[in-house]
Order: structure tokens, then C-alpha cells, then sequence
């Protein structure tokens, strides 16, 4: 759901621009959520404070720069913008600038038959001012003249034409929004025009923090006062503290990363160390632009699959990466985007498929055979550009576009039986259900290390048994399942 603040510029207990947020808030819950601002506490503007000195302040600066919009709700005192409104937009435009290229909205009631429309022509200038970087709505100004009647005692408003109109003017608002949020947008025309270097920064973007710097985490955390630790966050579906949102993300059966709308990598899911990670991956990475964390030689490839996934040529491409007789991984890029469908970022996705495969095979007693009549097919699918990529790389390097820089040696351990996902039984047992290693090594893509081998022409089958069957299990004592699983114990 679009996301909006309302701030009215009056302090004073009876408002009725205060209630004509509260109206357009109750009126238009099951379209937007508004969220009205209190402005009670913000002392008087002084310049040589620091915004940060003042926790109301920057509550106000944060809470404008997370919303999809603002409504302004304007008195106007002595021909003019009330002091009130004034002063909070000063402390907006010095140190912290939440309102710029944000989309506005001005609204106003008045005891009078101008509804405060000088006031939200005088407002509109100092929204428009350097510093501030606003983007009003032009036109289709709502004025509600002579408030003291306008409502009645449940807060509603009487006239019903008022209310049809404002509905007009909030639709439009909404479309106007759509229009402010494409203006920032990265806009490459060509997939070698995808910038690297995140040299352009979104709505989102950090200011002010060295994308390079080791703890930009940390860094960028203290800028925004971002939410941690038991700090609540409202989801679409859900409400988490920031620790269980932590909990929630690092119990991934994958890895995953994060990469915005400006090819800035800044997040993933720490889980192991690099080390021990399918595609390593490094806390001081978290923050660089997605040139410093990949080698020259695949930086074309990772454009053409970006530029496939912000343009929509494709929401997903897919690949495989390190490949062999115990291990199948596969890396899933998905395009990720907002309410408006504007492409904010990819959601990479890297998972081992191969104990899904066993798992599959053993629980249906079927095993991989040689299909004769299959077609073979590209790895990487969603993306036919790349897949004749040079075939000279080191799968152990990096991911298509986030993974670990090439310039950092990760050294992985030494390859341990991998273990049954069920049993803790080694696959290096006795098991026939999966195809062969080749005896020869194989070349590797230069985008993502896949064997250029084809990996489909397998199917499998019932018709042949594996070389060797697992012992009969015994017959159990009880037909209770598990309390969380339903599966028998067994």
C-alpha cells in the first residue's frame, strides 16, 4: 500500500487542517495509509544545530524520507505560511533533506472564503526553493473555505461535492506520485549504459558515506538512525523486530543478496563465512558499488543480465555455477519491484539443488538415466545474450552480480563428503541415483563458472533399478507422525 505523511502547519489544540488530514487519512485507509505528523515539539530553527541534537527532528526527516508522499495542510496566517510550517521545513532543508524530489501535496482550510490559498501559493514557492527540492503537485488545489462549518461532529466532512472533488484530487495525486517516483530512476539505454559504479543515486541511496568503506554498514546505520535490536518494522504482511527479520533471513535454505536500482550490493544473508559460503561473500563488501565486487572480465555479462531485469525483458535469469556428481548450484536473479512497477534492485538467490534432487529421487525410487531424444538447452535461461560467453573462467571467482570481488582471495576448505539431507548418511556411498562425474574437466562459463556440458538430457525413471538397493527398514512399532511434520517416525 502507498505510503504518505500529513503534516498540518498549526500547533494549536483546535486545528482544522489537523482535521482535514484526519479525514483524508480515515477516508482514503482501504487506497493509502497516512500517517499524520506532530510537529508540537520542533524548537525553534536555529542553524548551528545539528538536526541529530534533536530526536524529534530527525523522527520527522525519517518518517518523510520512507513515505511514497507528503501532504501538507497549510492555515494561513497574515496573508502567508503560518510560523509553524515554516520553521519545520527550515529544520527540513539545513542539515537533512527529506524533501527532496519528494512528491508534495498542499491542502488547506481557513476560516474564510480563500481556504488559504494565498498561504499554498507562498508555500508552494518555498517548496520549489533550493535546499528544499520539492515536487508539488501543480494545480488541482484543494481549498476548504469557511472550516468552522465545513465539518460535521464526527469529523467528517457535510458537503458531499467536497468530498467527490478531493477524491479527484487524490487520484490524481497518486498518479502524480508515480510520475515523481520514474524521475530518479536509472535510465540506461543499452545494457552497456548500466552503471556500475552507482554513480547515480535513487530515493534510496545513503548520502554522504563512502560506498568503499568497510563499515559502511555500520556507518550508514548511525546517518539514517536506522531501526535495529528489538525495533519494530511494519511489513506488508508482517510485523518484526529488526532481530527477527535477522532470525528470519539468515534460516534461508539459500543465500541471498540484495543489489538496488542504483547497482549498489547492500545486503546479504550472512550464514557462514566466506569460506564456507557456495558464493563467498564478505561483510566489508556490503555497501560497494557492484564494480568493485566483481572482475573486469564478467562486468559486460553482469550489464546484460541487469539490463535484462530492470527493462523487463526478463524478471528472472537463471544459472548454474559449480557442478559435479555430489553438488548442483544454482544462482537466480529476480527482478524486484515496487507498488508502481519500477525495477528496485535484483534478489539473487544461490542454493545447492542437489540434495533436493536426492531427496526427490530416493523418496520415489528413481534414479538419472541418459534421455536420448532430449534437446539440449542453454544453462542459463532468461537471458540468451550471455550464454555464448568466452568459456575461460574460475567458478570459484564470483557470482553474476553480487558475489565476493575478484580482487579478494577466499579460500574455500577442503571438499568434505557431502551428507544425505535426511539421514546424515555420506554420498559417498553407495548410491547410483545420480549421473556420473565426467572424467575430463570441463571449461566454465565466463559469467557464472557453469559447465558449458549440457545439463539436461537425463531423465528419470522407475523402469531401472539403482546398482544397489538400501536394506529394508523394519517395520515400525507405532504409526504416530511427527508433531510438526506429519511425516511417520518411521
Amino acid at each position: 500500500m502507498v505510503k504518505l505523511v500529513g503534516i498540518a502547519g498549526s500547533i494549536g489544540e483546535q486545528s482544522y487542517n489537523r482535521m482535514l488530514l484526519e479525514f483524508i487519512r480515515d477516508h482514503f485507509k482501504k487506497t493509502v495509509d497516512v500517517e499524520i505528523l506532530d510537529i508540537n515539539d520542533v524548537p525553534v530553527f536555529n542553524e548551528d544545530e545539528d538536526h541529530n541534537d534533536n530526536p524529534v527532528v530527525h523522527e520527522l526527516a525519517r518518517k518523510i524520507a520512507g513515505a511514497n508522499g507528503v501532504i501538507l495542510a497549510t492555515p494561513e496566517h497574515n496573508h502567508t505560511v503560518p510560523a509553524a510550517m515554516k520553521n519545520v521545513i527550515e529544520w527540513l532543508s539545513n542539515n537533512v533533506h527529506p524533501l527532496d524530489g519528494k512528491a508534495v501535496w498542499i491542502v488547506g482550510a481557513s476560516y474564510h472564503t480563500q481556504g488559504s490559498s494565498r498561504a499554498q501559493l507562498h508555500l508552494k514557492q518555498i517548496l520549489e526553493s533550493p535546499g528544499v527540492n520539492a515536487y508539488v503537485m501543480p494545480g488541482n488545489e484543494f481549498l476548504l473555505s469557511n472550516a468552522k462549518e465545513a465539518f460535521a461532529a464526527d469529523g467528517s466532512l457535510k458537503d458531499a461535492r467536497t468530498v467527490g472533488f478531493l477524491e479527484i484530487v487524490m487520484k490524481k495525486f497518486l498518479t502524480f506520485m508515480k510520475v515523481i517516483e520514474m524521475l530518479d530512476a536509472p535510465d540506461p539505454k543499452s545494457a552497456h549504459e548500466e552503471d556500475m559504479d552507482s554513480k547515480h543515486p535513487v530515493n534510496t541511496t545513503v548520502p554522504d558515506v563512502d560506498m568503499t568503506d568497510p563499515e559502511w554498514v555500520e556507518k550508514a546505520a548511525e546517518k539514517m538512525h536506522a531501526a535495529s535490536g528489538g525495533d519494530y518494522v511494519k511489513l506488508d504482511r508482517g510485523l518484526l523486530t529488526v532481530d527477527q527479520l535477522n532470525y528470519f533471513l539468515n534460516s534461508m535454505a539459500g543465500e541471498l543478496t540484495f543489489a538496488d536500482d542504483n547497482n549498489q550490493f547492500i545486503y546479504y544473508n550472512k550464514t557462514a563465512d566466506a569460506a564456507h559460503m557456495l558464493a563467498p561473500r564478505t561483510p566489508d563488501q556490503v555497501g560497494d558499488p557492484l564494480s568493485a565486487v566483481h572482475p573486469d572480465r564478467v562486468i559486460e555479462h553482469v550489464k546484460q543480465v541487469l539490463y535484462a531485469l530492470r527493462t523487463g525483458e526478463s524478471d528472472v535469469v537463471s544459472m548454474p555455477a559449480q557442478t559435479g556428481p555430489n553438488q548442483h548450484v544454482m544462482h537466480y536473479y529476480r527482478a524486484m519491484r515496487d507498488e508502481n512497477r519500477r525495477y528496485r534492485g535484483v534478489n539473487e538467490l544461490v542454493i545447492d539443488i542437489m540434495p533436493i534432487l536426492k531427496y526427490y529421487l530416493a523418496a520415489t525410487g528413481q534414479k538419472l538415466v541418459k534421455d536420448p531424444d532430449a534437446v539440449p538447452m542453454s544453462p542459463i535461461t532468461g537471458l540468451d545474450a550471455v550464454t555464448g560467453a568466452s568459456a575461460h573462467s574460475d567458478p570459484t571467482k564470483t557470482d553474476a552480480t553480487s558475489g565476493a570481488s575478484g580482487s579478494k582471495s577466499v579460500e574455500k576448505p577442503a571438499e568434505k563428503p557431502a551428507t544425505d539431507a535426511t539421514s546424515g548418511a555420506s554420498e559417498s556411498g553407495n548410491e547410483a541415483t545420480v549421473a556420473p562425474a565426467a572424467a575430463e574437466p570441463i571449461d566454465t562459463d565466463a559469467l557464472t563458472g557453469a559447465s558449458e556440458e549440457p545439463a539436461t538430457g537425463y531423465s528419470a525413471t522407475e523402469d531401472d533399478a539403482p546398482a544397489k538397493q538400501p536394506a529394508p527398514t523394519p517395520e515400525p512399532e507405532s504409526t504416530d507422525t511427527d508433531a510438526t511434520t506429519g511425516a511417520s517416525e518411521s
